[in-house]
């Protein structure tokens, strides 16, 4: 039997997992000073680009369950970032809106991406590798979600 295979430097998963871990720990500092969690930071982005928005719809484009996305929202609604309202058109909807005090740290959040990418691309990693990587992972991801 050929256990090369179960080796933890063969994995794809395990690269995978540890650069989400590592980049999420390079992102803590700047979500600190919002007061967010990455979750929350995540379920922010989805909201600063399209507001009023299901619950339904947010879980599917962070590919979570309801499930999970429900208490992350519940505490977001008590920091004062959302508002959650049943769907007049159909009950069973949740629809999640952002607050003004949600719309407010858009502006304080802008340079996020821009710091992440300076932080990553001084070390061996050029911006064109780092866009390469995104679309890379983006279509593993495709392919997975099917």
């Amino acid at each position: 039997m050929n256990y090369e295979r179960l080796k933890l430097e063969n994995q794809l998963c395990f690269p995978v997992y540890a650069t989400s871990r590592l980049i999420t720990r390079e992102y803590q500092p700047y979500l600190d000073e919002l007061g967010i969690t990455y979750p929350q930071y995540l379920v922010l982005l989805v909201l600063w680009e399209t507001d009023s928005i299901s619950v339904n719809d947010i879980a599917k484009k962070l590919i979570l369950k309801t499930n999970t996305l429900t208490p992350l929202l519940k505490r977001m609604e008590q920091l004062g970032l959302i508002h959650r309202t049943r769907s007049k058109n159909d009950e069973r909807k949740v629809i999640v809106n952002l607050s003004s005090k949600g719309r407010e740290l858009r502006e304080k959040a802008v340079l996020i991406p821009e710091k992440l990418i300076t932080r990553l691309s001084d070390g061996q990693l050029s911006i064109e590798k780092l866009i390469e990587l995104k679309n890379s992972l983006t279509t593993i991801i495709s392919f997975l979600s099917k």
